[in-house]
């Protein structure tokens, strides 16, 4: 699956063939983040725009950031995990 990334936030990128039209959300946090866009660069300008607006709304009302923390693992056996 694609993923766009914007400071410390990432999305999805999903389509809608019916509606012929682009679309995700912000992933890692509570709450729904969604954007759209009939482009590439119109998803990706909505994205930006959506976690801008996430940010400042949370500083203006003294709330704290989530952020998806994005960790890899390599797995050889259930009881072996490490992190990479």
């Amino acid at each position: 699956m694609k993923m766009l990334h914007y400071k410390d936030y990432y999305g999805t990128v999903n389509i809608s063939e019916e509606d012929n039209v682009l679309y995700g959300k912000v992933i890692g946090i509570k709450g729904l983040l969604s954007y759209e866009g009939e482009t590439v660069e119109e998803l990706k300008q909505d994205f930006h725009n959506v976690v801008d607006e996430y940010i400042a709304d949370c500083k203006r009302n003294n709330i704290k950031l989530q952020v998806f923390i994005k960790v890899r693992l390599m797995c050889v056996s259930l009881q072996n995990c490490i992190r990479i």
